[in-house]
Order: structure tokens, then C-alpha cells, then sequence
């Protein structure tokens, strides 16, 4: 052998590690693992999971009776359509609110609702790091500062006491993101809220049919925001609502989301506003869906609920908290794995739930929306930001931080809910849950 094909010990020592090191991290089993006996179907072993939950029907004569209905109208124009009228009357037995707007989205909805809060340039509104960007779009358009709170760590809803730390005298309201479709502490919030004299915000897009005490999601805030988009429990393709009961706002709505003007009387342009109206065709899908509600939403908890009970004593998991006073409709439901308690990783330990069958997702949203890069850049308006450039906020999200939202992202793993899923199904899926976390526990 020639002498430069020989290594020495500590040479040897240190390739290994790092060919270990790089297997890790192409999610290679732990070192010292042995598979031979190894339960685990990712490792030949029999599925946990043998059902499928198949494919639901999430339209039909319902719908068709409404389209038409709609097709015999000499006008699609929302105001003082039947389609409209029935919708609003519908939104109303399930969500008692006197004034009702309908609109395009639930991003609309919620522009809609700051609009009509007042809220504009240097005003700061304090909100969920983890939801959908469509929940902070209004209020960056009416030049105002998202201020990103942290969160509960199994609830995924705003930390009140970490709203209060962030509370400053530029903050005009509180947008209560209902993550999933658990309702936050709305009384906690309410009450900060009123005592700030803010503006309480209800984003319910993930929440149709949920409720906080006993009480219908959108009814404790100042203004509910909902939405219609494809995924939400009830849908029209896309389409949203906001609502009120708060004289100060309500009579506002209607004029937000229809260009500033006052249907009721010709001009009176006295606001700004741009046009989100909702069309008749949608009208008349999402007042037929509003019929299905409430048996998706009470199915959807019922399962959801059943699954924290089943995976509630696994040590290691942090399941989905909800109160128990509140209906949470889980749009989605998410558990947490604590990384010290398993010798694998998130992705491992995903991974492993795919193989038993289980229809599971890492995480969320990628990261929290102030690390987005249209944040970390400050370039929400061809690239820039006026109302910083005017020195109106000094608000700067490369130096924002949310620990308890960060750490949600990285160690929760999503799984599905939907009404047409039986309780043997997440029975499986919960067995899943424990038999792979049962194997890589510490």
C-alpha cells in the first residue's frame, strides 16, 4: 500500500463525523438505531393508518337551486340583490351583527374593517406573526404599522399579556387572528381593548362556526372579518364579509367596500375607499353553503377534539389547546413535538407519519410574516415605505422577534380535518402519532 494511501486514526475519525453529520442531514435515521425489530412502516414495518378519508362533496343541489334562482334576475349587481339580501339574512342567524357587508375576500374584509377603525398613516396595529398576509394587507395600505405579537404555545393565538408589553400610544387597534379556527381569549382581549380605548378587530377567516364561550365567532369584537375563499369551511370560490354591531363602524362598512359612496343616496362621497364588492353569483353559492355550516363545524370539532384526546398523554407532544368553554372548527389542527424529548427531527419525524399512512404536513407558513422579505426590506410600496421614509414609524422588522411564534413554526406538524372523516380514521391516525413518537422517544 502506498504511504499516501494511509490515514491516521484521527483522520478517520473525523471523515466519519462528517459523512454521519451529512446523513443527518438528508434525514438519515439516528446513529445506534437498529431496524431489524423496528415497528415503524417507514422501516417495512405494518401501516398505522389503513383508511382513507377520500373525497367530500362540497356542492351540489343546495347550490344549484341558488345559481338558478340567480340565473332568473334581470341584474347580478349586489345592491338590493336577492341573492345579497338572502346571503346577509342567512350570516345573520348564525352571527347576530345589525350592519353586513358582503365583499370580494376576506383580505377585503379585513382593509374594509381598518378602513372603517380609522386607522391610517404611523397608526400601529398589533397582530398574529402566524397567518395569512391578507390579515395585515389592509392595514399596511391605509399606510399604518403592523406590530407582530407572539403567541400561546399550543393555542397559536395572540399572548395577551404579550399585546400589553406592545401596546404604545400609536396603537389604535388589535386584529385577533383565530388561528385554525380556535378562538382566542377574546374576553382578555376585549377588555385590553377597552381599556386602551383600540379598536377590536375579529380576523375569522379560518373560524366559520366557531365559538368563544358559548358565543358565535365575530360577535365580541368591535368588527368581524370573514372569508369565502376555496379552502374555508364554506366557500363561493372567493368572497368574504365584515360586519359590526358598533354604530361607530357599522354604518361605515357598506361605504368602504363600495368606493366610498352611500348606496342609499346618490353621491355623498365623504371617504376614500376602493371597490370590493361581491357579485350576485357568489352571493347566491355562499348563502346556499351557509346551510352546510353548521354540521361541518360541529363534525370538524368533534374530530379535532378527538384527536387531542387521544394524543393528549404522549410525552413529548404538545397537542391543539383549546378552551374548554369554546368551539374551535379546525381548519386545520396542529400538534407540537418538543425536539428534546425524540431522537429524531421534525422532517424525521414526519416523514414516518407519511409512511404509516397518516396525511401530515411540517409546520405552517414558512416563517412569521415579519421575516418575510417584503418586510426584512421595508419594500411594501415600489420598494419602499413611506411612512417611514417620512418618520412616521421606526418600526424595524429585521430586529423583530417573536420566540414562542418562531419555535410554533419549527416544531409543528399539521394535520388535516375535514367533515367527511370518521372517528376510526383519526383513531389511526392519533395510533400514528403514538407509535412513531413511542419509537424515537428519548
Amino acid at each position: 500500500m502506498h504511504p499516501s494511501d494511509l490515514i491516521s486514526r484521527r483522520e478517520f475519525v473525523a471523515g466519519t463525523a462528517s459523512l454521519l453529520a451529512a446523513g443527518a442531514a438528508l434525514g438519515a435515521e439516528p446513529q445506534g438505531e437498529s431496524h431489524e425489530k423496528s415497528p415503524l412502516a417507514i422501516h417495512g414495518g405494518e401501516k398505522a393508518v389503513k383508511q382513507s378519508f377520500g373525497s367530500r362533496a362540497r356542492w351540489g343541489e343546495p347550490e344549484r337551486k341558488q345559481l338558478d334562482a340567480m340565473l332568473q334576475q334581470s341584474s347580478l349587481f349586489y345592491w338590493q340583490g336577492p341573492q345579497t339580501k338572502l346571503l346577509i339574512e342567512r350570516f345573520q342567524a348564525i352571527c347576530p351583527l345589525k350592519y353586513v357587508q358582503t365583499c370580494s375576500s376576506g383580505t377585503a374584509a379585513l382593509h374594509i374593517a381598518v378602513a372603517a377603525a380609522g386607522i391610517g398613516p404611523g397608526d400601529e396595529v398589533i397582530t398574529s406573526p402566524v397567518t395569512d398576509i391578507g390579515t395585515v394587507i389592509g392595514v399596511l395600505f391605509q399606510q399604518a404599522v403592523p406590530v407582530f405579537a407572539d403567541l400561546g404555545e399550543g393555542t397559536y393565538n395572540l399572548d395577551v399579556k404579550d399585546v400589553e408589553r406592545r401596546i404604545t400610544p400609536k396603537t389604535k387597534a388589535i386584529i385577533a387572528v383565530h388561528l385554525t379556527g380556535n378562538p382566542c381569549d377574546l374576553d382578555a382581549l376585549k377588555a385590553l381593548a377597552d381599556r386602551h380605548k383600540l379598536v377590536l378587530i375579529e380576523d375569522c377567516a379560518q373560524a366559520w362556526g366557531a365559538k368563544s364561550r358559548g358565543r358565535p365567532i365575530g360577535t365580541v369584537g368591535h368588527i368581524a372579518c370573514f372569508s369565502l375563499q376555496d379552502s374555508k369551511h364554506i366557500t363561493c370560490g372567493d368572497g368574504g364579509v365584515v360586519a359590526s354591531n358598533d354604530e361607530r363602524f357599522g354604518p361605515l362598512l357598506q361605504k368602504f367596500g363600495d368606493k366610498g359612496g352611500d348606496r342609499r343616496k346618490w353621491g355623498g362621497h365623504t371617504v376614500f375607499a376602493t371597490n370590493y364588492r361581491m357579485s350576485e353569483p357568489q352571493a347566491a353559492v355562499a348563502a346556499a353553503q351557509l346551510t352546510r355550516l353548521e354540521a361541518i363545524a360541529e363534525k370538524r370539532s368533534k374530530l379535532g377534539n378527538l384527536l387531542t384526546e387521544k394524543i393528549r398523554d404522549i410525552k413529548g407532544i404538545i397537542p391543539h389547546e383549546v378552551h374548554p368553554e369554546d368551539r374551535a372548527v379546525y381548519w386545520f389542527y396542529m400538534f407540537r413535538m418538543r425536539p428534546e424529548a425524540f431522537r429524531c427531527n421534525r422532517s424525521q419525524f414526519v416523514k414516518a407519519l407519511l409512511a404509516e399512512g397518516a396525511s401530515v404536513t411540517g409546520g405552517y407558513i414558512g416563517v412569521p410574516l415579519y421575516g418575510e422579505p417584503v418586510f426584512q426590506n421595508h419594500a411594501f410600496f415600489a420598494g419602499r415605505w413611506p411612512v417611514k421614509e417620512m418618520g412616521l414609524t421606526d418600526m424595524d422588522f429585521t430586529k423583530h422577534k417573536c420566540p414562542e411564534a418562531e419555535a410554533i413554526l419549527k416544531t409543528g406538524i399539521r394535520v388535516p380535518i375535514y367533515e367527511n372523516m370518521t372517528d376510526d380514521y383519526i383513531l389511526e391516525v392519533a395510533a400514528a402519532i403514538r407509535k412513531v413518537a413511542t419509537y424515537y422517544a428519548v
